[in-house]
């Protein structure tokens, strides 16, 4: 079991409900600061997204974060680089595109995360069927691949889906891509609902989770969350860490109280 599941698996078997939260690499120039004071408002996980300049499952908000991102020098490896002298305090994952994994080449891509502190790795346009290079590579390498369960999935492919994921199981919660909605899909509720009979692994839902009041309502029937537009939005509005923080501290207190 890698650091990200583990821990997810403690926050959840002590009775609470896990908090993963998205931050853009390399937006601004405290965006490392910005993932500790993340780290210590309450999360358990951070998820850094790797820019890209075609990010298909994003929305206004993180694409924007991206340009800014790209606009200011930031690189994958840049990104990599920074994060292997940084002591965030909590287990690290990726977010980015199979063409930068491709591109770099499987198995570099999966050293350089380890490398780098970075336990897990979503890539959410690697479909299942095509997953299995890299599914290999992961393991061989200890990274933890964190996969997609779609809310149109039939039940046999959310099987195989669970039975592939490390880390946790990311529910998407709506389809479409990234944003905050003024209200919460009834579909994310629905698949966390779908999953958690199925695995053990820990089920998050993401996609659509604005409000703490919406991380509420998506934990219910899941393990917890994934916020990433509404944090980055405070990024990309220059908040500061600090101000990002009280988002954060916000959701965590809001899942902590039930």
């Amino acid at each position: 079991m890698g650091p990200v599941e583990a821990a997810l698996r403690a926050r959840r078997d002590g009775g609470g409900k896990c908090l993963v939260v998205y931050v853009t690499g390399g937006l601004g120039d405290d965006w490392l600061d910005t993932a500790r004071a993340v780290a210590a408002a309450g999360a358990d996980v951070i998820e850094i997204g790797v820019p890209f300049s075609d990010p298909v499952m994003d929305g206004p908000t993180i694409q924007a974060a991206n340009d800014v991102a790209l606009a200011g020098g930031a690189t994958p490896v840049s990104i990599l680089d920074a994060l292997r002298d940084a002591d965030v305090g909590v287990p690290l994952a990726v977010m980015t595109y199979y063409n930068i994994a491709f591109r770099m080449g499987l198995e570099r891509f999966a050293k350089s995360l380890i490398i780098s502190g970075v336990s897990g790795c979503i890539l959410p346009d690697l479909p299942l069927e095509e997953a299995g290079p890299w599914l290999e590579v992961a393991a061989d390498a200890g990274v933890e691949p964190i996969l997609l369960a779609a809310p149109t999935a039939p039940d046999d492919r959310l099987s195989r889906i669970c039975e592939r994921t490390r880390g946790f199981v990311y529910g998407v919660g709506l389809l479409g891509v990234t944003g905050v909605r003024s209200e919460l899909a009834a579909s994310a509720v629905e698949i966390a609902s779908r999953l958690k009979p199925i695995t053990d692994v820990p089920v998050l839902v993401g996609v659509g989770i604005g409000t703490p009041s919406q991380a509420v309502e998506a934990s219910s029937h899941g393990d917890g969350v994934v916020v990433g537009s509404a944090v980055v939005q405070r990024m990309v509005d220059r908040a500061g860490p600090e101000g990002v923080a009280e988002l954060v501290a916000d959701f965590r207190a809001a899942l902590d109280a039930g």
